[in-house]
């Protein structure tokens, strides 16, 4: 179903995929937030204008399929992360682990307070190591 929402010729969003792709654009608008880039930055590396880079973070326009590797590149992101697959767990059914929930959390946080908390482990492992 991806690939054909994808590949639809038109590029504006009909109400069936409004809330894919409206997910979709929050997911993007979040790591790019927490990245601390500007629309108009994410938007000149993609080489599109600006106002059709925010058109994608609103869903109201469709996001070429060709684009998705370099805006998962630009935002340090798997594509299975941009499309939302880490929300939904293949394998055993259940509660989010709570480490697993931690690590989105952190995620989520800005890249300085990213590196720092990468630091804090980094040092706590490398003392029980010993």
């Amino acid at each position: 179903m991806l690939m054909a929402v994808l590949n639809q010729d038109r590029t504006t969003v009909n109400s069936q995929d409004e809330s894919f792709f409206k997910a979709l654009g929050a997911r993007i608008a979040n790591a790019r937030k927490a990245q601390n880039i500007t629309q108009q930055q994410l938007a000149d590396r993609l080489g599109i204008a600006q106002q059709t880079y925010a058109q994608y973070e609103v869903g109201r326009s469709r996001i070429p399929a060709s684009m998705l590797p370099q805006l998962a590149d630009d935002l340090s992101m798997t594509l299975d992360e941009l499309m939302g697959q880490n929300e939904r767990l293949r394998g055993k059914p259940g509660p989010i682990p709570k480490l697993q929930k931690q690590i989105e959390r952190i995620s989520q946080l800005p890249k300085t307070k990213q590196r720092f908390v990468m630091e804090m482990l980094d040092t706590v492992i490398a003392q029980a190591g010993h």
